[in-house]
């Protein structure tokens, strides 16, 4: 049976949290003397208040949770946390339609990074700041963020962590999840002061830095200008970017092994990392050959665009240097290949994750070993673990229903007059938590604005689903879920 009370008790306090940020951007918008100081400050009591009430509603439970609570818990989280991190959008006005508010918002807390707002550099400090904020809240995941800083209140607190990680195999750094929690933020935190620092040596001031920062290391996106780094024309500043979104997609497990316990060929002989490397540098010659010899580029010019599309696709982040729908078609595809893919599981990128190409790239090579030798017993290794049969499984599950959600998406939206190019990368990029699209009616620098309503409430879903791996979200619509044993 689900206990909703515990539910009830563990997102009222979320709600207290998410309340906390906000006024963080009251603040700045105090500071900055600028309209969207009551936007904030309604917004921060309607959360407040509900806070309380989910409180209310959750007073006297049982502090513990089974794992069919932290499925639903996880899932509600997100949708809720969305829900009230629109108001600040709706009520100062700078987005007056609920669809767009809700989208913006989805987008922003799963890291996405698509967004509906035609020109952002119009809109003031408070509410760029709440989007960035957005985003590195959903970086790491905001139950995750609880365990950190509350482990008490989140009881069964491995079932919540494997309800909302991401990646097939979930390691832990230390015995205790509470501290593997802390340390996790620690580095999370760690890169974006790094990042912060970076960003304001290479030119940029202390709210640019800050924000931009958020969004790099949460591989999000969002950024405060119409060009995003573009704006700034500045190979400095996209060097540090590219750098920060790198280190961001790899397994922050493995950051904490390779640099707080200096065991830096843990690193270097991981498979998962082996093969984000491969790919990263293959697909950046390629692109960058592309780009020397049909748009003449110079070679530093080709070099630097050609990484920072492709890191910005492979991590998920949706920044950009250079529009690539300018580009030659055959970029698109390099690029909608390495943004299914994704960077490394236990990252804030999105994506299919490379540890599970590295798993299906095993299992092809065992099957070809398996027809010379029938008899043989292969199992899969990666990293000197054996790996059960049941997450081979869940790999061809997931697998599975990853396409079958993009071929439906993107049919739906070829129904809708979207050409054909557009639907499949917006299908992508919302299951890959990615944000920019290729095609000739939504281009990689555009905003999704054109969308008609239906659709994005249709890609709401799709976002939320790839930020927490289908699974969670999917299992509360199976039968089995509810019944009471």
């Amino acid at each position: 049976m689900i206990n909703f009370r515990i539910i009830s008790k563990i997102i009222g306090s979320l709600l207290f949290i998410e309340a906390l940020f906000m006024s963080l951007c009251a603040a700045l918008a105090f500071y900055y003397h600028e309209e969207d100081q009551i936007a904030f400050l309604m917004s921060l009591l309607i959360t407040f208040g509900s806070g309380f009430l989910f409180l209310l509603l959750g007073r006297n439970s049982e502090n513990s949770l089974n794992r069919k609570d932290a499925y639903l818990l996880v899932t509600a989280t997100w949708i809720i946390f969305s829900f009230f991190g629109m108001f600040p959008f709706l009520i100062h006005g700078s987005i007056s339609n609920l669809t767009d508010a809700f989208f913006e918002t989805m987008s922003g807390f799963t890291t996405t990074g698509a967004s509906i707002i035609d020109d952002v550099e119009v809109l003031p400090h408070g509410i760029l700041f709440w989007r960035s904020l957005m985003q590195w809240i959903g970086g790491l995941g905001i139950v995750f963020f609880t365990i950190a800083i509350l482990p008490s209140l989140v009881g069964g607190s491995v079932k919540v962590f494997a309800a909302e990680a991401t990646g097939p195999i979930k390691a832990k750094m230390h015995p205790r999840l509470t501290t593997t929690a802390k340390w996790i933020w620690t580095i999370y935190l760690l890169l974006t002061v790094c990042c912060c620092i970076g960003f304001w040596l290479a030119g940029m001031n202390w709210y640019e830095a800050t924000t931009y920062s958020m969004t790099t290391t949460a591989t999000g996106g969002f950024a405060i200008h119409n060009a995003s780094t573009e704006y700034f024309h500045s190979a400095s500043i996209d060097y540090v970017s590219i750098l920060f979104q790198f280190l961001s997609g790899i397994n922050f497990t493995l950051l904490y092994i390779s640099i707080f316990k200096l065991k830096f060929k843990a690193l270097i002989k991981n498979s998962e990392f082996k093969l984000y490397i491969s790919i990263l540098v293959g697909a950046t010659l390629w692109i960058m050959y592309f780009l020397l010899t049909r748009l003449d580029y110079d070679f530093e010019r080709a070099f630097r665009c050609a990484l920072f599309q492709v890191v910005s696709f492979m991590t998920t982040t949706g920044m950009f240097n250079d529009d690539a729908g300018t580009w030659p078609h055959i970029t698109w595809v390099i690029l909608g290949v390495v943004m299914y893919l994704g960077a490394c599981a236990g990252s804030t990128s999105g994506g299919f994750k490379c540890i599970r190409g590295v798993m299906l790239l095993k299992l092809v090579r065992n099957n070809f070993r398996q027809i010379l030798h029938p008899n043989a017993v292969l199992p899969v290794k990666i990293n000197g673990q054996n790996i059960q049969q049941s997450k081979l499984i869940a790999l061809f599950a997931f697998f599975t229903l990853t396409v079958i959600m993009v071929l439906v998406t993107a049919t739906i939206m070829i129904v809708a007059g979207i050409d054909n190019t557009n639907a499949i990368t917006i299908a992508l990029s919302c299951v890959s938590n990615v944000g920019p699209t290729l095609g000739t009616q939504i281009g990689p620098v555009m905003s999704w604005s054109m969308l008609p309503d239906y659709i994005k409430w249709i890609l709401c879903p799709l976002m939320l689903m790839g930020r927490l791996e289908i699974m969670t979200v999917l299992v509360l619509f199976t039968r089995s879920y509810w019944k009471e044993n």
